[in-house]
């Protein structure tokens, strides 16, 4: 018996070894696999061989409120220079702070401000200074000590407006405080220089200009558009509108030939920093909804009498006082806002609108007192008393109603005008844009207002990952509810290089020359210094 099996076997494997490979695939109906090489990277008509990149915080590669050594070698233009590398693609020099801290000294003192301070991290619940977290710390990069040497390919200052990069005090020292920028007073070739002129210096073969106009309008929105930092208005000439200085700016890139890629200026207000906290926020029991019910009607009425005694015809007096008397009610409600006084809301506050956005960094404090910012002093709580008693306040007494009455304010919120003053100029900017680059063979765009709008409604899918915009846990946007992380530069970077293949012949797509999701953070961990 055990011989028959021998021999059965004998024959199973004669009959095996006889067959080619593709007969038993085609006895399986299965296909042979099909490995297909990419094929091999073509700059196409481009010449990466001196890139130079020019641009603000993007371009810097900004982010957790904050410029620090890691965050810069995961810049765009850097992750894009790595690609360029191999075809063709030279030295990519950054001016790199000393640590990664991040901000800027002077003589061993921070300097304050939103964008020079240290970065923010992660502290378990919410964004957090990394003071909190390691103790008090400074910044080791110092404007007088240790500046570094150019000329830099990334000419990315983070802060610059669109005419900024032609004014020739920016980094100039003598300015601090007034005119100048710190990121490019460490970096500018001399005190005169500007941004421009430092960039074209280096007779770049190729360039990005990203996101100019950004800043134009970010300032107007951070600041809640309470007048201290205006939108860059698009008429003028270079170095004041918006359109001529644009223009400036890529003729003079393109004077030599160089070919590059400028990006549209996405929607800021879709950015977490604007869309993070609710405007409906304010949770109240049924017994305090009907408690500030009942105090608005009497500040309505309140202000009626005083009308009247300003010799306001009643009926008059009434229908503008109504306004006043805003309701409440148990669960969810809109906060109360300062807002501009007019003839129509002589007393300057109101009820938020559904559409209207509160910044990041509203005051905490407001968002404390739990009703609203409502302060019901005890001269409140007497009025309240007399009106209830049937008596009439005089005067000085609505006088203290209305002052008791502390709308958020107006540096903390977007209200409807400036929300529409924000998009029309946007909308402004990239038509400008737009045209510049589809008049110009040499230059690509790269569309980051529907990138942006894309990451907020749907999520764009990178590689193993999702990109959101929501503040912590979306994975594009950093900590600061404005700037990307790493992981959202390289997606940028991609981008780009879609551009460049599409508009220059190269390949860096097909060839498989692209960023890659997991080799870049979402968020840098406290101890990192």
């Amino acid at each position: 018996m055990n011989t028959k099996y021998i021999w059965l076997l004998l024959i199973l494997i004669g009959f095996s070894s006889c067959n080619e490979p593709e007969d038993i695939l085609k006895g399986t109906n299965a296909e042979p696999e099909v490995i297909v090489e990419p094929p091999a990277l073509s700059s196409g008509t481009a010449d990466f061989s001196n890139y130079v990149a020019l641009g603000a915080s993007f371009t810097a590669g900004f982010t957790d409120s904050a410029l620090f050594k890691a965050a810069q070698e995961n810049s765009f233009p850097n992750i894009l220079a790595q690609q360029f590398s191999k075809a063709g693609g030279g030295i990519f020099s950054q001016p790199l702070m000393n640590d990664n801290i991040g901000g800027i000294a002077v003589g061993g003192a921070q300097i304050p401000g939103a964008s020079t301070g240290p970065r923010l991290v992660f502290g378990g619940a919410g964004p957090v200074p990394l003071s909190s977290v390691i103790g008090p710390v400074t910044s080791t990069t110092d404007l007088l000590v240790n500046n570094p040497t150019g000329p830099f390919n990334n000419m990315g200052v983070p802060g610059a407006k669109s005419f900024h990069l032609l004014f020739d005090g920016y980094g100039n020292i003598a300015n601090l405080g007034v005119s100048a920028n710190p990121y490019f007073i460490r970096m500018a070739s001399s005190p005169t220089a500007t941004m421009l002129g430092d960039a074209m210096a280096q007779n770049p073969t190729f360039f990005t200009l990203s996101e100019i106009g950004g800043n134009d309008v970010l300032g107007y929105a951070t600041s809640g558009g309470d007048g201290s930092n205006l939108i860059t208005p698009s008429a003028g000439p270079p170095g004041i509108g918006f359109d001529s200085t644009f223009q400036f700016l890529i003729s003079t890139l393109t004077s030599g030939g160089a070919k590059g890629v400028v990006t549209n200026v996405p929607y800021i207000t879709d950015l977490p920093h604007f869309t993070t906290v609710p405007n409906n926020a304010l949770v109240l029991d049924a017994s305090t909804a009907a408690q500030l019910t009942g105090f608005f009607q009497a500040v309505a009425g309140i202000f009626t009498q005083v009308l009247i005694a300003q010799m306001v015809p009643p009926a008059q007096a009434q229908a503008l006082a109504s306004q006043y008397a805003i309701p409440f009610n148990e669960g969810s409600n809109r906060w109360i806002i300062d807002v501009p006084v007019t003839p129509s809301n002589p007393l300057g506050f109101r009820q938020m609108t559904e559409d209207e956005l509160l910044v990041l960094t509203i005051d905490q404090d407001a968002l404390a007192k739990g009703y609203g910012s409502v302060a019901l002093t005890n001269e409140v709580l007497q009025v309240l008393g007399l009106l209830q008693a049937g008596g009439t306040p005089t005067p000085q007494q609505g006088a203290l109603v209305i002052a008791a009455v502390n709308g958020i304010d107006d540096g903390d919120a977007l209200d409807r005008d400036e929300l529409t003053e924000i998009k029309n100029a946007t909308d402004a900017y990239n038509t400008t844009i737009e045209a510049l680059a589809n008049a110009n063979e040499n230059v690509a765009l790269v569309d980051l207002n529907t990138i942006l709008q894309d990451a907020k409604i749907n999520g764009i899918l990178f590689d193993d990952f999702t990109l959101q915009t929501n503040l912590v846990t979306g994975g594009a946007v950093g900590l600061d509810g404005i700037h990307l992380t790493s992981r959202g530069y390289a997606y940028m970077a991609n981008k780009f290089l879609e551009a460049i293949d599409t508009n220059f012949g190269s390949n860096f797509v097909a060839s498989g020359n692209v960023a890659k999701a997991g080799d870049y953070p979402t968020n840098y961990h406290p101890t990192l210094q």
